[in-house]
Formats: structure tokens, C-alpha cells, sequence
């Protein structure tokens, strides 16, 4: 350990030597090297913890910029694991950092998580807060919770037991998942990028004093931050039992977490590599649905373009294609031209639409 790299904090009056060494043999995972997990990671790595993980499967495109402060426009369509695993570990060479370039599924998450001491869900669906959570409860894993909408951000940790009342987890908050859609995300509703910057540091400084035993953790506690007044305000979190926690392995695999297939009308959200899958299906139309003077073009021999604002248009004809795939800029105009073509063709046709869109999977598209 190097005295010098860390000696703001060891003559710090309640921290000290000790409370160093715990940071040090710390084994933390941050699930998102996004807007939340950027400013988390780099506190987290320049406070010497010892061990770091990283998942995240996408990679960076301009939009991320404002927010994702390890990145740079120079960086752009690279994975977004890779670049922040080299910054951090430029920022500090005394710790290891561990890249997971995966998306967490059920088949995979128990393993992974279950290698590391704490967990910081910085993820920003349902699908993967619920997923996590259940993960954690399981291997009864420390959660640490972020979140930011609009202008404010949540702050939470489950899963630990205070000295008064047993844990709780996500679900005490939220039992049932929202409807797709509910509840707009980042690429929706926006987000001012100083916002998940607040929250993902607090999300930091949470876990330094779960690992150093100092100050007093919001533990069953949510805390609500308001970027416009400044305000916040902590909320105590009760064990509810409007829901069930899976007891095992097998119970957890057979859990059904939305938006894993098929969405709520019907069609089916896929990724980059089912795409490939697709295109060499016979029977399969590829429909970019995105305006004419939005970029990257796309090969029309390969992509019919089909604007939104011609979109009723087209519902109007008929085509022989089964197998309709709709592409957009961000994966939710896809949603909408999806929901229309289900709505007319119902089982008749299999409708996909490309989740993430063009901007999460622009490698694929560059090379294609």
C-alpha cells in the first residue's frame, strides 16, 4: 500500500490506517459503466479499492459523452469495459480490474456477482434492477441501488441488516415491475449530466463506509435527491410481502423477468447478434424506420427504409416477408412501429424490433 497515494485519507480523524486496509481487500462490482457507474468507478479506484469489476456489454457513442466522464469522443465505438478498465487502472496501478464485456442473464449472474463483496446497481431498466436485486437477495450480496429521472436521483442499499430490523431489497420498494413503457428511461425523458455525476459519487462514498465501517449507511433507507432545489430527503424502507423472492438456484432460473423476449404486444426485442441471425433467414425484412437525413446510412440493399412520418403509409400495403425487423436511432421509435405492425398482422408475422438501436449497436452496423 502506498502511505503517499492515500494520505488524505489515512490522517483522516475515524478512517486511519484500518479502515484503508479494508478498502484494499475489498471486492466491489459495478453493474453499468454508465452515467451513474462512471463517477462511481473512478471514486471507488482512486480510493484504493482493491478488487473492481466492471459489467457492461455496450459500447460508447457520442449521446454518452455528456454524462460518461471516463470517456472520450475519441472513444466511440469501443467497448465501453475496455476503455474504462485501461483509464482506471491508469488512475491507480495498486488495485486489480476486472472486465465483465457480457450482459447479466439468469444463466450468468450468479457467478458472476457471486465473486465480489458488494454489488452497485447502476443499470438503468427494470429488467436489470429486478434481476440484480433477486441475485443479490439470493447470495444475500449487499446492493448498493442508483437511479436518476428527470431531475432527481435515488439512493439506496439493500440487503444488509441494521441493528434494529432485518434487510430489505428493491422489491420492499417496488414489488410489482411497471408496465414496458410506464416509465420513460435517459434516452425518453433525458437527463442533465451532472446529475447521475451527484448520485454515482454518493453511490461511492456509500460503499467506502459499508467496506471502512464509518458513518452511518442509508441501510434500508432511500434517499431522494432533487437537482433544481437541492434538496433531499431520506425515507426509512419497510419489509413489504407483496411479492416473492426466489428461496433457490432453481426457483431464481425459472423466474420471469420482463422484457428478456417478448414484449407486451407481442413482438420480440432482440440484440445485435440475434439480428445477424435474422438476416440469413429466409422470409425477412429489414425496416429502418429512422427519418431520411439520419445517420449512419444505412446499405439500402440490405435495409428498407421506411420513415415514421411515412410509416401509416406503409401499414397501408401488404408485403410477403414473415420475419419484420424494425431499426431506429435509439430502439424506441422500433418499439412504436412494432406495436402498429402487431396490431395489424397480429400472429400472422413474427416482429422484431432492435433494442438499443443503431447508436448501442453501431459496430455491428459499421461492418455490416
Amino acid at each position: 500500500m502506498s502511505a503517499e497515494r492515500y494520505n488524505r485519507q489515512l490522517i483522516l480523524k475515524g478512517f486511519g490506517e484500518e479502515a484503508q486496509q479494508q478498502l484494499l481487500k475489498a471486492k466491489v462490482l459495478v453493474i453499468g459503466a454508465g452515467g451513474l457507474g462512471c463517477p462511481a468507478l473512478q471514486y471507488l479506484a482512486a480510493a484504493g479499492i482493491g478488487h473492481i469489476g466492471i459489467v457492461d456489454d455496450d459500447t460508447i457513442s457520442l449521446s454518452n459523452l455528456h454524462r460518461q466522464i471516463l470517456f472520450t469522443t475519441a472513444d466511440i465505438g469501443k467497448l465501453k469495459v475496455e476503455v474504462a478498465a485501461k483509464r482506471l487502472q491508469e488512475m491507480n496501478t495498486q488495485i486489480g480490474i476486472i472486465r465483465h464485456p457480457i450482459r447479466l442473464q439468469q444463466n450468468n449472474i450468479l457467478d458472476i456477482i457471486s465473486r465480489y463483496d458488494y454489488i452497485l446497481d447502476g443499470t438503468d431498466n427494470f429488467e436489470s434492477r429486478y434481476l440484480i436485486n433477486d441475485a443479490c437477495a439470493l447470495l444475500n450480496k449487499p446492493l448498493i441501488f442508483a437511479a436518476v429521472a428527470g431531475f432527481e436521483g435515488q439512493l439506496a442499499i439493500f440487503n444488509v441488516p441494521d441493528h434494529l430490523t432485518p434487510s430489505t431489497n428493491y422489491r420492499d420498494l417496488f414489488p410489482i415491475p411497471p408496465d414496458k413503457g410506464e416509465i420513460p428511461n435517459c434516452a425518453e425523458n433525458g437527463v442533465i449530466g451532472v446529475l447521475p455525476g451527484i448520485i454515482g459519487s454518493m453511490a461511492a462514498a456509500e460503499i467506502i463506509k459499508l467496506v471502512a465501517k464509518i458513518g452511518q449507511p442509508l441501510t434500508n433507507k432511500i434517499l431522494n435527491y432533487n437537482l433544481l432545489t437541492q434538496e433531499q430527503y431520506t425515507i426509512n424502507i419497510s419489509n413489504g410481502s407483496d411479492y416473492t423472492l426466489p428461496r433457490t438456484v432453481d426457483e431464481f432460473l425459472n423466474m420471469e423477468y420482463q422484457d428478456t423476449s417478448e414484449g407486451p404486444q407481442g413482438y420480440v426485442e432482440i440484440d445485435a447478434s440475434e439480428l445477424v441471425k435474422l438476416q440469413q433467414t429466409e422470409s425477412t425484412i429489414l425496416i429502418d424506420v429512422r427519418e431520411r437525413h439520419e445517420v449512419p446510412l444505412l446499405d439500402k440493399q440490405i435495409y428498407t427504409q421506411v420513415p415514421m412520418s411515412e410509416f401509416s403509409a406503409f401499414l397501408s400495403k401488404e408485403f410477403y416477408q414473415k420475419h419484420v425487423v424494425l431499426i431506429c436511432q435509439h430502439g424506441i421509435r422500433s418499439v412504436a412501429a412494432a406495436e402498429a405492425l402487431q396490431e395489424k398482422y397480429g400472429a400472422a408475422k413474427k416482429i422484431y424490433s432492435l433494442k438499443g438501436g443503431i447508436v448501442k449497436w453501431r459496430d455491428h452496423f459499421l461492418r455490416s
